[in-house]
């Protein structure tokens, strides 16, 4: 009865947990016949029953193994044993220890629980590669792996690699489908790799501007019933034949993608009838157009279409219809949340770390973008039609600023007041734009800021430094931190020559925005106006690594670098400046110039003739040439060029001088006496040509020398003359200058000193000192009146016919049956020369005081 259990009326969820076999309870081995039995006999003493080897004692019994029949042999508790393994312990009757364990070890067992003494597991086997499905499933994943290459080389700009790869993803699926063939599993095509390959390889084909092979491409996968979806494809062969400019097949081919999609994909299909749109704007079928950007605004307005709507309007000039789209324009919603959530709340634990990490996410970024873009959008539509929905186009900015001011958008409202000034100076009404500017210095800091710096620029380029000095003072109080103010600031100082001010002020600009180019550029002139040569090149130098295209950058590099001394780096800043302006003939000028200082007249020739190819206007270049002709003794190709100059300065003597001089040198004696004579034609007191004319007379043995000689003798006489009352008139002026500084105490009518500023006051001074003596010479001066009418009636000192002195022409045209005149070695000493030489033309102008 104690292991009979009475039902209960309810459950007992807990019962049955000290429920165990009556077997294992020890504390009734007293009443267990057999356990008493097996005590007082031998039978409990007994080893355990195992098997043993042939042989033993029990070799004529069978063994009770697994693997032969089983003989149940009964135990000293009348159960069965199992068998066991050789060499091993006894397995226990019951499983009250751990498997692999036992107290006490038989002979030949060893302690091994993990089974380690069996050795290593056998190896797996390997997979067969040579059966069909191993083979697809490797063919498989190559054409997968080829699929992705080309994408990825794709997205790195490698477009050749990418569709080379796409190709042999192409013929690997067709060896794919083979095999599928050949194994009997046609059936079992894998489509969507299929349709992966040639949307890839159509893709790249576009992408490598193949239009012609990717739209085959395109052709079979819509052409398939199989491909769910391919007529979207379509897009893609449109977009294709807008790059083709076949515009009637693009729109053909967008309406056919647009009856293929449904309803549900609405942001698609409006898409769609954007890119029809455009299209026909395009064509100019700005009605068409009209219809498809109207019905994207009614259906899901966004700021392109409205602009592109505007445009269309534009187009037809339809005012009405622009002012309205205008106003569609700045309604349209832009979807960004409020500007609450990047500032901090009181409810967090830590508000600032939050707003650290939102306030430059990639979604404010999103935000920030579209914002630009809408404000691009609006401003360039408001200029667009405020000429044209009004009379005026003021009276449009106007409408364009009320509009502007009742939307979103009213921080706009003072940039189309400043662009209202801009349009003014477009139409160089410089008046209207100053009073327009003008009209924000009572406004907030940021617009007052913006239109002072605007006034200051434009007193600027008006060389009006003292406004454009005030108006930046004023835009820096604004604004301090405005670098563009501070660089007005600056230049106002650079042009007072107050390199130092304005050095620190372009350096304070650079500090407000490091990434001012204006700032660096003209930091580094004021270093060369300091001649801190140095200095001004780390500035190009830094300015080069931020805009590595800028040929203005670059020449100044090459300056700096001439400057230094240092040619060979000048040249190659140089031959920089060329790789991005490859026609600039300065440029080119001054890499002739630098190759012939340095010597190699054969690129200096090249750089020299590049350059009067693409400018032949330059003095400089045409003379180098010519010489350089007459140098290597190509006196024929000389002419040309000295022809040319005569062309562009007629009233400079030298040129016509120099072309006779050619002639005369090439061996051309009756062309040289032609040139000879139209010169003196033209210039009849030049005594250079007077000489020339004498000696080509003389050698020909023509009548004409006696005549040219009488002019030259009269010629170097007046030369003379004009020599001696310079002279008089220089120490005249001086002694007058004396005498007044040491009489002006004790006169009663001072001598005033006249000033030395031009031949003409020369000449007036001189005639009076005549005029003062002949009074005291009697006969003497009807002849002095004489010379002085005979004076006036000569040309001027700066009039070409005193071109040269007697050394040059000695140097330049030498005898033809004597030596050649030797040429200067390099260009730049033959220009310092030709300096000079200027100088003596006009010099009277440079006179000091």
């Amino acid at each position: 009865m104690e292991h009979v259990h009475l039902a209960v009326e309810e459950e007992d969820l807990y019962s049955g947990y000290n429920d165990y076999n009556p077997t294992f309870d020890s504390e009734e081995l007293e009443n267990d016949e057999g356990f008493q039995q097996a005590l007082r006999t031998s039978h409990g003493r007994r080893p355990p029953m195992t098997a043993k080897f042939p042989g033993t004692a029990m070799g004529a019994r069978p063994l009770a193994t697994s693997f032969g029949a089983r003989i149940p042999l009964a135990s000293s508790m009348g159960r069965t044993m199992t068998g066991a393994p050789q060499d091993a312990a006894a397995r226990p009757m019951t499983a009250v220890r751990a498997a692999g364990y036992t107290s006490s070890l038989t002979r030949g067992s060893t302690f091994d629980p993990l089974g380690q003494s069996k050795g290593p597991a056998p190896p797996l086997e390997t997979k067969n590669e040579d059966t069909p499905e191993e083979k697809i499933k490797i063919l498989e994943k190559k054409v997968n792996d080829l699929i992705k290459e080309s994408c990825m080389a794709q997205s790195t700009g490698a477009l050749q690699l990418a569709l080379e790869k796409a190709k042999e993803a192409g013929r690997k699926e067709r060896t794919l489908v083979r095999q599928r063939e050949q194994s009997g599993n046609a059936d079992h095509v894998n489509l969507d790799l299929t349709y992966s390959v040639l949307l890839n390889l159509a893709n790249q084909y576009a992408n490598n501007d193949m239009y012609p092979e990717a739209l085959n491409s395109y052709q079979v996968i819509v052409k398939n019933k199989m491909f769910s979806n391919a007529g979207r494809l379509k897009v893609n062969m449109a977009n294709i034949y807008v790059k083709q400019k076949s515009y009637p097949k693009a729109i053909k081919f967008y309406r056919m993608a647009l009856d293929q999609i449904s309803n549900a994909h609405k942001e698609m299909r409006i898409k769609i009838m954007q890119n029809i749109g455009v299209v026909f704007v395009r064509m100019g079928q700005y009605s068409d157009a009209i219809t498809s950007f109207e019905h994207i605004m009614s259906e899901s307005p966004n700021i392109k279409t409205g602009f592109n709507l505007i445009l269309c309007y534009y187009a037809i000039g339809d005012r009405e219809r622009m002012k309205k789209a205008f106003q569609k324009l700045i309604s349209v919603p832009l979807g960004v949340d409020d500007e609450d959530k990047y500032l901090p709340s009181h409810d967090e634990a830590d508000p600032g770390l939050v707003i650290e990490a939102i306030k430059n996410d990639r979604l404010h970024q999103m935000e920030r973008d579209l914002k630009v873009l809408a404000e691009k959008y609006i401003m360039t539509a408001a200029k667009l039609i405020a000429p044209a929905i009004e009379m005026s186009f003021a009276t449009g900015f106007d409408w364009c600023v009320d509009m502007v001011k009742s939307s979103q958008y009213v921080e706009l409202a003072n940039d189309l007041e400043i662009n209202k000034a801009i349009t003014y100076l477009r139409q160089r009404d410089f008046n209207q734009a100053v009073e327009t500017l003008k009209t924000f210095e009572k406004k907030d800091s940021r617009v007052k800021s913006a239109a002072a710096t605007n006034l200051s620029f434009l007193y600027f380029l008006e060389k009006d430094y003292d406004q454009a000095d005030r108006y930046a003072d004023l835009a820096m109080t604004a604004d301090r931190y405005n670098p563009a103010a501070i660089i007005n600031k600056a230049n106002t100082m650079f042009v007072k020559q107050d390199f130092e001010k304005a050095a620190e002020l372009y350096k304070e600009a650079l500090r407000n925005d490091s990434s001012c180019t204006e700032a660096l550029y003209n930091l580094g002139l004021t270093y060369k106006g300091l001649n801190r040569l140095e200095e001004a090149l780390d500035c190009f130098l830094k300015l080069h690594a931020i805009l590595r295209n800028s040929a203005q950058v670059m020449y100044q590099l090459a300056n700096l670098y001439e400057l230094l001394e240092d040619p060979q780096q000048a040249i190659e800043w140089l031959i920089q400046v060329l790789s991005v302006t490859h026609t600039d003939p300065q440029a080119l000028a001054k890499l002739g110039e630098l190759h012939d200082g340095e010597g190699d007249k054969s690129q200096a020739f090249q750089y020299y003739y590049e350059s009067f190819r693409y400018f032949p206007s330059n003095i400089d270049v045409i003379e180098w040439l010519g010489a350089y002709y007459i140098e290597t003794q190509f006196c024929e190709k000389a002419i040309q060029y000295f022809e040319r100059a005569t062309l562009i300065q007629p009233t400079q003597v030298k040129w016509q001088l120099m072309v006779a001089s050619c002639y005369r040198r090439s061996g051309n004696y009756q062309r040289a006496l032609e040139t000879y004579k139209d010169i003196h034609r033209k210039f009849p007191e030049n005594m250079e040509c007077l000489r020339f004319l004498v000696r080509l007379c003389t050698d020909m043995g023509l009548k004409e020398v006696q005549e040219y000689a009488t002019k030259l003798k009269k010629a170097e006489k007046m030369k003379e003359i004009r020599e001696q009352r310079g002279k008089s008139g220089r120490d005249g002026s001086a002694r007058s200058r004396r005498e007044g500084r040491e009489g002006s105490a004790g006169s009663t009518a001072g001598v005033s000193t006249p000033v030395l500023t031009s031949p003409q006051k020369a000449s007036g001074i001189l005639e009076t000192d005549v005029k003062a003596d002949s009074g005291h010479s009697g006969g003497g001066s009807g002849r002095r009146e004489r010379l002085s009418a005979k004076m006036r009636s000569l040309p001027g000192s700066n009039e070409p016919y005193e071109a040269s002195s007697p050394k040059e022409i000695d140097a330049s045209y030498a005898d033809p049956l004597g030596p050649q005149a030797e040429r200067p070695k390099t260009g730049a000493k033959k220009r310092v020369e030709d300096d000079d030489f200027a100088d003596e033309e006009l010099g009277d102008d440079l006179l000091p005081e």
